[in-house]
């Protein structure tokens, strides 16, 4: 499968402007890699700035566990950011973690492997949530017949709600994030909801779905905002960019220590967001979600554009295996094969068609805005 473009692609990263949300001006430069450069000072502090913030927030997290089980949660998936950070948190820092694991029924061998590995080797207490594979695949299915853009929005709404959930549960204050800056620092500007929303979940399921939901992990907003703005729970800290996180020196490190085994491109530990990256998008979309990688490497100085050029002309996937990986995602989700390709090429369908809390959040997010200028300015 080739996925290319004539469009133009930015003269700094590799973004093409024949993606919705992607403008290159006049100087050649992108909006999304020019976005990423100005925030880069204010998210990623790879220096002695770095090392001062992490020793502040590894005091504030022991003060925080001080008689109880537990400094801080941690979500594994399986995938080398989260890993790292594990690794990082325990074994480098001391820190007592919770692990969080949500199994939507797509883990692939080696993130299986990967978690075991980190689990056992780090004494981590772990706390699996298998999702109802019944409901996971209804809903699937339903974002898949609505043919919106974001096919990973059920299995990341889950993932969200399961850990706000817990937080309350077990009393944990904090939750350390493996999102990092260096390896995905760009954005394409969207106007749809965020993987948040369990509105938008309910809304979708209900226009597509075929059975009631009554164990999939689905928050409301009077939820959220309970648990995040009246309870305070749970703080959320991206420890990795405190560092001079680089992906290839963590695996490296991670295989040496723990028997690493690699599972493909970026996400690619869930056989679902494999097929989602390799095959849905470059289809529907005719857009290789490579590219956002790639750029933020360039941004973090990590890779230079004409490494990034050069990977991309190798084809994300070949014929054969995107044929194989469809044929696994219909058989799974129990849908007919050829269903499923009329699907993929179907046109996009925005998601605001569909109800969400996007507007109360806006509303939320301008407030807190005008609140910090008004603070800034005491």
């Amino acid at each position: 499968m080739i996925v290319g473009t004539n469009a133009r692609i930015c003269t700094v990263c590799v973004m093409p402007e024949d993606v919705e949300g992607v403008e290159i001006g006049p100087d050649g430069q992108c909006n999304c890699c020019k976005d990423a450069f100005a925030r880069s000072p204010h998210e990623w502090w790879p220096g002695e700035e770095g090392e001062r913030r992490m020793a502040s927030l590894v005091a504030t997290l022991r003060e925080e566990g001080r008689d109880k089980p537990y400094d801080a949660l941690v979500g594994l998936s399986g995938g080398v950011d989260s890993a790292y950070l594990a690794h990082l948190m325990a074994a480098k820092h001391g820190l007592r973690l919770l692990a969080v694991h949500v199994d939507a029924g797509w883990n692939s061998e080696p993130a299986v492997h990967n978690i075991e590995k980190l689990v056992r080797s780090l004494d981590l207490d772990l706390v699996t949530c298998v999702v109802e594979w019944d409901e996971v695949r209804d809903v699937q299915r339903a974002f898949l017949r609505a043919n919106v853009l974001n096919q990973d929005f059920p299995q990341d709404h889950a993932f969200f709600a399961t850990l706000l959930r817990l937080a309350r549960k077990h009393g944990v204050r904090s939750f350390l994030s493996g999102v990092n800056f260096a390896s995905e620092n760009l954005h394409i500007p969207h106007d749809g909801p965020s993987s948040s929303d369990g509105k938008h979940v309910r809304a979708v399921h209900k226009a597509y779905g075929e059975k009631p939901l009554h164990a999939y992990p689905i928050m409301t907003m009077a939820e959220y905002l309970w648990t995040t703005r009246v309870r305070g729970l749970p703080k959320r800290y991206r420890p990795l960019d405190f560092t001079n996180y680089d992906k290839e020196a963590a695996q490296e490190e991670l295989r040496a220590v723990y028997g690493w085994r690699d599972y493909g491109p970026k996400h690619s530990e869930s056989r679902f967001t494999k097929f989602y990256q390799d095959v849905y998008l470059p289809r529907k979309l005719r857009f290789d979600k490579r590219r956002l990688h790639l750029s933020s490497l360039i941004v973090a100085g990590q890779l230079t554009r004409d490494a990034a050029l050069e990977e991309l002309r190798v084809p994300i996937t070949t014929e054969k295996q995107a044929e194989r990986d469809t044929r696994f995602v219909a058989k799974k989700l129990g849908m007919p094969i050829d269903e499923l390709k009329a699907l993929i090429d179907a046109p996009i369908v925005s998601h605001n068609l569909f109800d969400s809390d996007k507007a109360l959040t806006d509303r939320l997010l301008k407030g807190r805005a005008v609140m910090r200028r008004l603070i800034t300015r005491k």
